[in-house]
C-alpha cells in the first residue's frame, strides 16, 4: 500500500465573489482511514469535499485525491472514487435495480448490484421508482451508486442523514467495513456519535477554517468528569456556582441543559443536589461522564452540533 495519503488538501480557499466560503483550509485523509469532516452549516465542509470531488476549481491553494488534481484529472478519477452527494441526480422514475445494473455497466470489476441491494436492505425496492421510496431508502440508493464501482475513496455528504436507527447502524457496519476492507473513507456528518463511533481521524471546521484536527481520542483528551442533567431553563446559577469546590464551573450549554465541569467528585455531587433540593429544581437525566466530541466541537465554533 502506498503511503501518499488518499486525500491532501493544502491551503485551500475558495470564493463566490465577495464571500470566502473556504479560507486556508489544510488537511489529511490517510489511506485505509475514514476522516470525518465536521461543521455546522455555512462551515465550507460541502465546499471543501466538491472541490475535492473536480467539481469546483480552488481559488487558491491546492488538492490532491489519490495523488492526482480532481479538477485536471477527474476523468481519470471517476473510476477510482465513489461519491456519495446529499444531492446526487438519481432521476425520479429509476428503480434501484436498474440504476445500480447501469452504473455497474461502466465499471472493469464492479460489485454485483444484487449483493449491494441485500447489503444495504435494498432488495425489497430494487423496482421501486426513486420518487416512492422513504428518505432513508433513497440515501442506501445513493451509498449503493458510490459503492458500485468498487473504488479506492469513497466521500461521503451526510451518509445516515434520514435513516431509522437499524439504517444507521447498517450503515455505519458497511463504512467500517470499508475501512476494514483498506478502502478510504471522508465523509460529512452533523451526527457526533457518528464520527466518535467510525471516525480514525476528525477535521472540525468554523467559518471556512479548520479549528482542529486529529483523532477522536486526541481531541477529547484526558478531561476531568462532567456532571449533567436537564432542569428549567435559565435558572439563576449565581448561588451554585459559589457553592461548587474551586475549579468546577456550571452552565447552561443548551436551554435546559446543564454542565458542571472541573474535578468532579462527592463535593461537587452534593453541592448540586442541595443546591437543586432546596430550590424544588428536579434534576432529570443525572449523569456523570467524561468530555464528549459534542462539547469539544461545541467549545470550539460556539454552537451545538445541527
Amino acid at each position: 500500500m502506498t503511503a501518499e495519503p488518499a486525500l491532501q488538501v493544502r491551503d485551500l480557499v475558495v470564493r463566490f465573489g465577495d464571500v470566502t466560503a473556504v479560507d486556508g483550509v489544510t488537511f489529511t485523509a490517510a489511506r485505509g482511514a475514514i476522516t470525518a469532516v465536521l461543521g455546522a452549516n455555512g462551515a465550507g465542509k460541502t465546499t471543501t469535499l466538491e472541490t475535492c470531488e473536480g467539481f469546483r476549481r480552488p481559488t487558491g491553494g491546492s488538492v490532491r485525491v489519490l495523488g492526482q488534481d480532481p479538477a485536471a484529472r477527474r476523468g481519470d478519477l471517476r473510476a477510482r472514487v465513489g461519491v456519495m452527494l446529499q444531492d446526487a441526480g438519481v432521476p425520479a422514475t429509476a428503480r434501484p435495480g436498474e440504476a445500480l445494473d447501469a452504473a455497474a455497466a461502466l465499471y472493469a470489476h464492479p460489485h454485483r448490484p444484487a449483493e449491494l441491494l441485500e447489503v444495504l436492505d435494498l432488495h425489497r425496492v430494487a423496482r421501486t421508482p426513486f420518487r416512492r421510496l422513504s428518505g432513508g431508502e433513497q440515501q442506501r440508493v445513493k451509498l449503493a451508486l458510490a459503492l458500485v464501482g468498487r473504488p479506492e475513496l469513497v466521500v461521503a455528504d451526510e451518509p445516515s442523514s434520514g435513516l431509522d436507527p437499524h439504517a444507521r447502524i447498517a450503515v455505519w457496519q458497511l463504512l467500517a467495513g470499508l475501512r476494514d476492507a483498506g478502502v478510504s473513507v471522508v465523509l460529512t456528518t452533523h451526527l457526533m456519535d457518528e464520527a466518535e463511533t467510525l471516525a480514525d481521524h476528525v477535521v472540525i471546521m468554523n467559518k471556512g477554517h479548520v479549528v482542529a484536527a486529529g483523532a477522536p481520542a486526541q481531541l477529547v483528551g484526558d478531561a476531568d468528569a462532567q456532571l449533567r442533567f436537564r432542569a428549567p431553563l435559565a435558572l439563576d446559577l449565581t448561588d451554585l456556582a459559589r457553592a461548587l469546590p474551586d475549579g468546577v464551573t456550571v452552565s447552561e450549554d443548551s436551554p435546559g441543559h446543564y454542565r458542571v465541569a472541573g474535578a468532579v467528585g462527592p463535593q461537587a455531587i452534593a453541592a448540586v443536589t442541595a443546591w437543586c433540593a432546596a430550590r424544588g429544581v428536579l434534576a432529570a437525566d443525572l449523569s456523570l461522564g467524561h468530555r464528549s466530541l459534542q462539547d469539544v466541537f461545541v467549545a470550539l465554533t460556539g454552537q451545538d452540533a445541527p
